[in-house]
């Protein structure tokens, strides 16, 4: 992922001045990861190690969202909606 766009996500996802780390920053960039691989696949079916390392990110995105949920369902919902995922 470029600087600038990973800069950018943190940016719109932060909760402060110095949080680069938080559940909702690490949700959104593996988001955005898990948007260009899954490109990187319709145009190459058969890269089964980018395949493995697509679903790795899926699990652990879900546990990340499933751990926000479980303390704090209004931070949940906001990412979700702000993301635009099923949940």
């Amino acid at each position: 992922m470029e600087k600038d766009r990973k800069s950018a996500i943190v940016e719109q996802f932060r909760a402060n001045e110095k949080d680069t780390g938080s559940t909702e920053v690490q949700v959104a960039i593996i988001t955005e990861r898990i948007k260009r691989l899954t490109e990187h696949l319709k145009a190459h079916r058969h890269d089964h190690h980018s395949q493995r390392g697509l679903l790795m990110l899926v699990g652990q995105r879900r546990s990340l969202l499933g751990y926000l949920r479980r303390q704090n369902t209004a931070r949940y919902q906001a990412l979700v909606g702000k993301l635009g995922l099923r949940r």
